[in-house]
């Protein structure tokens, strides 16, 4: 459990989780990228050169809010 308040109802011991990505040709799990979304020629983000960070979620045990966090380069 984390150290976090909610921000939604204010309630403490969040949740330690991550966000899955379970598309093609995934990791298993979602990084938060920097900058606008942009597509490339076959619909997929453009990725190239552009910092990714690791994203950590605590869910709250009360209201069960969300609170994502991107704290480490990826």
């Amino acid at each position: 459990m984390a150290d976090f308040r909610c921000t939604h109802c204010g309630a403490t011991g969040l949740q330690t989780g991550f966000v899955m990505d379970s598309g093609q040709y995934s990791q298993g799990f979602a990084n938060w990228v920097e900058g606008a979304l942009e597509r490339g020629v076959f619909g997929g983000a453009k990725l190239s050169g552009r910092p990714r960070w690791e994203i950590d979620a605590y869910r709250c045990p009360r209201c069960f809010h969300l609170e994502l966090f991107a704290g480490r380069p990826a």
